[in-house]
This record gives C-alpha cells, sequence and structure tokens, in this order.
C-alpha cells in the first residue's frame, strides 16, 4: 500500500494541495520532481529543483528500509520509531525544510507548478 503510492506520487505525480488552496509553494513543493530527475541522473536539475533533496531521498529511504526490515522480522510497522535520534533528526529536518522554504519564497525561487 505504502509502496504504491510512494510509486504514484514518484512516477505519475500529483497537484500539491497547499498550493492549490493558497497560491503559495509548501516547504516540500519541487520535491517529488527534484527525486525524479535525481533518479534520472540530473544532479544539477534535482539540486535546483529543491536543494534539500540530497538529505530528503537518504533519508526517507533510510526510514524505508527500516521500516521494511522490521515488518519481515516482526510483521508489525513503526520500526524506525525505536531508532535513537530519529525524533530529533525528524524535527530538526522539518526546521531545515522551513528555513529553506522561507529563503527561497523571500527570493522569489518558486518552482512552477
Amino acid at each position: 500500500m505504502v509502496g504504491g503510492a510512494l510509486a504514484f506520487i514518484l512516477f505519475v505525480g500529483w497537484r500539491c494541495p497547499f498550493r492549490m488552496a493558497t497560491g503559495y509553494p509548501c516547504p516540500g513543493c519541487g520535491m517529488t520532481r527534484a527525486t525524479r530527475m535525481l533518479l534520472r541522473g540530473d544532479f544539477g536539475g534535482a539540486t535546483a529543483m529543491h536543494p534539500l533533496v540530497w538529505i530528503a531521498v537518504p533519508i526517507v529511504a533510510a526510514i524505508l528500509a527500516t521500516e521494511l526490515r522490521g515488518y519481515l522480522r516482526t510483521e508489525e510497522w513503526g520500526a524506525s520509531q525505536n531508532l535513537p535520534y530519529a525524533k530529533a533528526a525528524m524535527i530538526a529536518f522539518a526546521g531545515l525544510m522551513f528555513v529553506v522554504w522561507l529563503i527561497r519564497l523571500h527570493a522569489g525561487d518558486v518552482v512552477p507548478g
């Protein structure tokens, strides 16, 4: 289920509900397109689309791998919640996303919808 939703978002795409409602990009706007560019080998384009793609993709991959490993061992989800410092790392990353979002908004670096 989660893998199917992730595959749909990565390969089909979707419209940002925050941007549709407010007219402004959300902190993650461009991240899906940046990830697609990264997977195709367009590293410069990925960085330009969203500079935090280099942090977000490894974090998401690590969480997905941890969850899958935990599920295969125990048949229960939630293994990533037991990682040391995981919550603090996610809060720090969310703060970084917010700061980069504010900088991009102020600079007029709005990714096209």
